[in-house]
């Protein structure tokens, strides 16, 4: 199994850009971005979760400027961020499980079995 994570690039505050990870031949049930910035941890942005349609999740801080969506057909996931901001500054990882994750335990990394490489985003004020 092998996520493929792209899209990442420099943009300038309140510009957007559009991440995309490739799942190779699988759905999965969870899927995540997570991001993690120069000297901090890992930090999870948003999920999304098959159940009974599709749920979605954000973190507070991306609230109403990022949208998670899935390709199901096409095996790929991507994150709409829009109105970024220099905090916004990360690497960003797209991480799966294949199988259902209990809502509280979302944000934490060790929910997820796989994980993509990373693609970086630098926001420029």
């Amino acid at each position: 199994v092998q996520l493929q994570a792209s899209g990442g690039g420099l943009v300038q505050a309140g510009g957007s850009l559009r991440l995309s990870c490739a799942a190779s031949g699988r759905t999965f049930y969870t899927m995540a971005w997570f991001r993690q910035a120069p000297g901090k941890e890992r930090e999870w942005v948003s999920s999304s979760r098959i159940s009974s349609g599709t749920r979605i999740d954000y973190a507070d801080a991306v609230k109403g400027r990022f949208t998670i969506s899935r390709d199901n057909a096409k095996n790929t996931m991507y994150l709409q961020m829009n109105n970024l901001k220099p905090e916004d500054t990360a690497v960003y990882y797209c991480a799966a499980k294949n199988g259902h994750v209990i809502v509280s335990a979302l944000d934490w990394a060790g929910s997820y079995d796989y994980w993509g490489q990373g693609t970086l985003v630098t926001v420029s004020s």
